[in-house]
This record gives structure tokens, C-alpha cells and sequence, in this order.
């Protein structure tokens, strides 16, 4: 859908790609949210006697609606690229030649991701978070193209990341080990 493999990481590229492994669970959610509130409308219509076939079928598009704006991006890396699926269309960087990180701070969190090819990624941090396996493969191409001169901008950002992961690493092995 986007660019081909080879221009997102040739051989190297296509070798052992990371998953989100939340992403299936995320999924199941948003299909449960979609399948309770289409359940809820028909119950409530069918309580008061006004169930119809018009009506039915514009709350399974409501529902259907609900559904699309809850699913998930499914997030992947692999060597030098990071891509991020959602339900029609997938984004590819290469993270050897990142140009710029951005942490937008609004209504909800997301990292934006830029390379020199004119790829363009938007991902929630949690997700590098929860993953640090996502995280090493973003932290490994991005040192390359700060090394490489690439990266103008967004150092800054990589490090609260970096941070963050750090954090949470730690707690998990604490958590782990009795010691929290």
C-alpha cells in the first residue's frame, strides 16, 4: 500500500519484524464497544416497541461507525522501518533516516515520526512503552541517523521516551522479582 519493501529497509528490512502483542487485545475491545452499544440500541427499541428494519439497520451502522473510530493502529518495526496499520491504509518510516520526532501533547498523546523519503508515522508513545522490543528497533535506527546527521530534530523527544521505557522496564523487573 504505500512504498514498496525495498525502499523501507531492503533485506535487512524485511528480517524478524516486532508486533505490538496488545494490539489483538485492543482489537477484541473495540469490537465488544461496537457489539454492546448495537445490542443496547436494538434492546431499548425492541422495550419500547419501536423495532424496525430502517431502524436496525441504521444503529448496525452506528455500531459499525463506533467500531472504525475505536480500531486500533497496529504498530510493527522491524529492521530500520517502523510502520503503523490502521484499518485501510499503512505508514512506513525508515528510522535510519528519521528528519524529525515530534511529541504532540494534545487531547491524546502521539509521537510524530518523519524521514527523509517523506514517510510520515503517528503513534501513541504507549505503545513503545508497553513494548520495549518496538522501542529498542525505533531507538536503534533513530542513533543511526542522529549519527548520520539526519535527524534535525527530536532528540529531545526520543529521550523522554527513552526515559519513560527505562521506568517502566525497571518496574516490571522489580514487580517481577518481589522487590516492588
Amino acid at each position: 500500500m504505500g512504498r514498496p519493501d525495498h525502499a523501507c529497509g531492503g533485506p535487512d528490512g524485511a528480517a524478524q519484524a516486532t508486533n505490538d502483542p496488545d494490539w489483538t487485545q485492543e482489537l477484541w475491545s473495540s469490537v465488544r464497544c461496537a457489539a454492546v452499544l448495537l445490542v443496547l440500541l436494538l434492546l431499548v427499541d425492541w422495550g419500547t416497541g419501536r423495532l424496525a428494519l430502517w431502524r436496525a439497520a441504521l444503529w448496525l451502522a452506528l455500531a459499525g461507525l463506533l467500531f472504525v473510530v475505536l480500531y486500533p493502529a497496529r504498530v510493527s518495526a522491524g529492521g530500520n522501518w517502523l510502520a503503523s496499520r490502521r484499518l485501510v491504509r499503512e505508514h512506513r518510516v525508515r528510522t535510519d533516516l528519521l528528519v524529525s520526532v515530534r511529541y504532540l501533547d494534545t487531547i491524546s498523546q502521539r509521537l510524530l515520526l518523519r524521514d527523509a523519503l517523506g514517510g510520515r508515522v503517528e503513534i501513541d508513545p504507549e505503545v513503545l512503552v508497553r513494548n520495549p522490543q518496538l522501542w529498542f528497533r525505533l531507538e536503534e535506527g533513530a542513533r543511526r541517523a542522529a549519527d548520520d546527521g539526519s535527524l534535525l530534530c527530536g532528540v529531545t523527544a526520543l529521550r523522554c521516551i527513552s526515559r519513560r521505557v527505562n521506568q517502566e522496564t525497571a518496574r516490571a523487573v522489580f514487580k517481577a522479582s518481589g522487590l516492588e
